[in-house]
C-alpha cells in the first residue's frame, strides 16, 4: 500500500532549500535552530495523528512523572503504528541525515535506534515539562555524544491559551528570548549543547481529554572514546520561588543517580516509569 503514498519528506521543496536554512539555523538565538512549517507530507503527518491515540496506553506509554515533568512517552518503536514507524525511518534514514549536515553544518551524524528519551510525547492537562538542556550523551552507546533535537508538533487548533509553547531561554537562564506555537506538522530542530536551555514550563490548560503530542527524535556523534556523562540538567525560572528553585535541583539530582544507574547498572527506564506511575 505504501507505494502509493507520497514521499514523507519533499527535499525538492523551497522550505527546506538548505541554501535558506543552513543560514538560519547557525544565526539562530538564542542557541542555534530553526522552525520550519509544512515539515512533512501533510497526509503523512495526518496518519501519524490518526493513529496516536489508539496505542495500548497501559501497555506501551511510559509515565514520566517527577517534579520537573509530567508527560507521556512511547519509545519503543516496534509497538508504534505504521504510519508513525514510516516517518521515524526516513527521518532516520540516510538522506535524511545527510540533509540534516547540510543544514546545521554538523557532521557524522547519526540517528538514534534505541529512541532514548525519544519517540512519541504526550502531555495532557496540567502537564509541563521545566526548561532545561538535554542530556548530551547517550546513556547507553558511550561513546555518542548528542547534537541535535527534532521535534514534530501533531496539534490542529492549538491555541496561545493552552500554554504549551516551546519556549528557549538565553545561557544564563535570565530570560525567554522565543517561544514556538506547537502547532500541526511544525518541526523545530536546534543544536543540543550546552546553554541550549528550552521547555515549556507552564502547565497546560487545554480542555480536558485533549493533549500536547509530538514526536522527538535525536542525533548523536560517534566520539570514538566515552563521552562523560550529562544528564538533563533542569533550571527553574528567574521569577520561581527559592522552594520551586531548591526542589528543581533536587529533582535534577536524582536523576543524575538515574542516567548513572542506566549507564553502569543496566537500569531499564520501563522499571522506574513503573514506579513512577504509582504516585
Amino acid at each position: 500500500m505504501t507505494e502509493n503514498l507520497n514521499p514523507v519528506i519533499d527535499y525538492a521543496a523551497p522550505r527546506l532549500s538548505e541554501e535558506v536554512l543552513a543560514p538560519a539555523f547557525s544565526s539562530g538565538e538564542p542557541f542555534p535552530h530553526i522552525v520550519i512549517d509544512n515539515f512533512i507530507d501533510p497526509v503523512a503527518c495526518q496518519a501519524m495523528l490518526d493513529e496516536f491515540d489508539g496505542v495500548d496506553q497501559e501497555g506501551s506509554w511510559g509515565h514520566y512523572v517527577h517534579y520537573n515533568e509530567r508527560k507521556l512517552g512511547l519509545t519503543k518503536f516496534d509497538r508504534m503504528a505504521p504510519a508513525t514507524q514510516r516517518v521515524i525511518r526516513e527521518l532516520s534514514s540516510d538522506r535524511f541525515v545527510a540533509w540534516l549536515e547540510s543544514v546545521t553544518g554538523l557532521q557524522d551524524l547519526l540517528a538514534d535506534p534505541d529512541l532514548d528519551g525519544g519517540g512519541l510525547h504526550k502531555i495532557e492537562r496540567n502537564g509541563f515539562l521545566n526548561v532545561h538542556v538535554d542530556f548530551l550523551a547517550h546513556t547507553v552507546q558511550k561513546t555518542w555524544s548528542r547534537q541535535l533535537n527534532l521535534l514534530l508538533y501533531l496539534n490542529h487548533d492549538w491555541k496561545e491559551e493552552y500554554e504549551g509553547a516551546l519556549e528557549l531561554w538565553d545561557a544564563d537562564m535570565t530570560r525567554c528570548e522565543k517561544k514556538v506555537m506547537p502547532v500541526f506538522n511544525r518541526c523545530v530542530i536546534f543544536h543540543t549543547c550546552p546553554g541550549s536551555y528550552h521547555g515549556h514550563p507552564t502547565p497546560l490548560a487545554c480542555p480536558e481529554g485533549m493533549s500536547r503530542k509530538s514526536l522527538a527524535l535525536y542525533y548523536f556523534r560517534d566520539e570514538g572514546k566515552t563521552v562523560p556523562l550529562n544528564p538533563t540538567e533542569y533550571r527553574a525560572r528567574p521569577e520561581d520561588s527559592a522552594v520551586k528553585h531548591a526542589l528543581v535541583y533536587a529533582d535534577r539530582t536524582l536523576l543524575q543517580i538515574y542516567s548513572s544507574l542506566k549507564r553502569y547498572a543496566g537500569l531499564k527506564d520501563g522499571t522506574v516509569q513503573k514506579l513512577l506511575k504509582r504516585f
